[in-house]
C-alpha cells in the first residue's frame, strides 16, 4: 500500500481530520460495546418473557412469583401483592384492570432498563455520516490550499490529501451503519417483546381473578413470597 496505507492516510492527514477519524473510531467502538451488550440482554430477557407467558397460560388454583424467571418474577410479585388488596364491592373487570395495572408499571420500569443506551446507537447512526462528511470537506479543502501554495496540479500531488479526506467519509458510514441496523433490530425485539410480556400479563390478570371470585371452598390465596431484585 506504500504511502496509501490506512496508517499513513491517518499520519499524514490534517489535524482536524485526525479529530475526526479519532471521533469516529471511538463513536464506533461504543456502539459496538452497546450492540453487544443488548444482544445478552434480549436474548435472556425475550426466554424470560416466553416462560412468562407459558406459565400465565397454565395457572390453576395459585400463582407464585418464585415460579416465574429473571424480572419477570418481579412483574407478577407485583400484581400478587396487589390482588392480595382488596378494594370492597369490585367487579371483576375493575379487580383485573387494577392487579394488571401494577403488574404493567413494573414491566414498564423492566424494559426501560432493557431499552437504556439505545439512544446511543441513533444518535451514532444520524450523525456519523455527517461527522465525516466534515472530515472530507475539511480534507479537500486544506489539500486545495496546498495545491495552491505549491503550484503543482499533478495527481500524484493531489491524490493523497483527496484520499484523507475521502477516508473519514468512509469511516463515518462505517460507525453509522452498524449502529442503525442494530437499533431498528433491538426496536423490533422491544415490541415484541413488549407484546408477548402484554399477553402474558393479561394471562396472569385473568388467573388472579378466577382465583380471587372462585367459590371460598375452591379458593386458594396467591402465593407471595420475597423476591430478590432481578
Amino acid at each position: 500500500m506504500g504511502n496509501y496505507s490506512i496508517q499513513n492516510m491517518f499520519l499524514n492527514a490534517d489535524p482536524v481530520v485526525q479529530g475526526v477519524m479519532v471521533l469516529l473510531l471511538l463513536a464506533s467502538l461504543a456502539c459496538w460495546v452497546v450492540i453487544l451488550e443488548k444482544a445478552a440482554l434480549f436474548k435472556k430477557a425475550s426466554r424470560n418473557v416466553l416462560a412468562f407467558k407459558r406459565t400465565a397460560a397454565a395457572i390453576e388454583t395459585q400463582v407464585n412469583p418464585d415460579d416465574y424467571p429473571g424480572f419477570t418474577s418481579l412483574v407478577v410479585a407485583a400484581g400478587v401483592k396487589e390482588a392480595r388488596d382488596t378494594a370492597g364491592s369490585e367487579t371483576r373487570a375493575e379487580y383485573r384492570e387494577r392487579v394488571e395495572r401494577s403488574m404493567r408499571a413494573v414491566l414498564s420500569g423492566r424494559l426501560d432498563r432493557l431499552d437504556a443506551r439505545t439512544v446511543l446507537l441513533a444518535t451514532v447512526g444520524a450523525t456519523s455520516p455527517f461527522v465525516g462528511l466534515f472530515g472530507t470537506v475539511w480534507g479537500i479543502m486544506h489539500s486545495f490550499i496546498g495545491i495552491a501554495a505549491s503550484g503543482e496540479t499533478t495527481l500524484a500531488v493531489v491524490a493523497p490529501g483527496i484520499a484523507e479526506a475521502l477516508f473519514a467519509t468512509a469511516m463515518g458510514l462505517v460507525a453509522a451503519i452498524p449502529a442503525v441496523i442494530a437499533y431498528n433490530k433491538i426496536n423490533n425485539v422491544l415490541k415484541k417483546m413488549t407484546k408477548e410480556a402484554l399477553n402474558a400479563i393479561s394471562l396472569t390478570g385473568n388467573g388472579l381473578a378466577r382465583i380471587h371470585f372462585s367459590s371460598p371452598a375452591k379458593r386458594t390465596m396467591p402465593v407471595l413470597k420475597k423476591v430478590e431484585s432481578q
